[in-house]
């Protein structure tokens, strides 16, 4: 159909910024299209591939579309583990907070399962976190007052089989 043009090598840094700028502006897909540029000429590129998984995280909607999918199957190609479980967090309390947000029954079960999990990556995180930033530790306290503040986000007891979060 179309033949994609080649982003010049020396446009990385720039196309980078923009792609940014786009996820800030609430335009993932736009960010999602120049991440793909660049992955096109530099494949391990992990700023791009980072931005390129936070795009498909904002784009997660009620139908839990393929999106979360292509953003975990981008983890392995991460260079450190810590990126790999702090990244895999983050596209978990999103998945979560798309439970919320879309609503019906067991949802806010299927919530709370995915913020548990995100906060269980984000604890394995933050001893792991090379910068010593804190991130994981504002992200774990984030979701911690999430379930605090919601009555709806609360381990089912109806059952004893466990959801499978995939």
């Amino acid at each position: 159909m179309f033949e994609l043009k080649k982003l010049p090598k020396k446009d990385i840094g720039s196309a980078l910024e923009k792609a940014r700028c786009y996820r800030f502006l609430n335009e993932p897909r736009e960010a999602e299209s120049i991440c793909l540029d660049i992955l096109d000429v530099e494949p391990e590129n992990q700023q791009a591939l980072i931005t390129l998984i936070l795009s498909l995280a904002d784009q997660f909607s009620g139908e839990l579309s393929a999106e979360f999918s292509r953003a975990k199957a981008l983890l392995p190609r991460l260079n450190t583990n810590f990126h790999q479980i702090y990244y895999e967090a983050i596209i978990s309390e999103r998945r979560a907070k798309t439970h919320l947000n879309r609503g019906g029954h067991g949802s806010g079960n299927m919530a709370y399962k995915w913020l548990k999990k995100a906060m269980d990556l984000y604890e394995k995180s933050i001893s792991m976190d090379p910068q010593g930033d804190q991130e994981a530790v504002l992200r774990w306290n984030a979701c911690a007052r999430l379930i605090m503040r919601s009555s709806s986000l609360k381990p089912s007891d109806e059952s004893g089989e466990e959801i499978m979060l995939e």
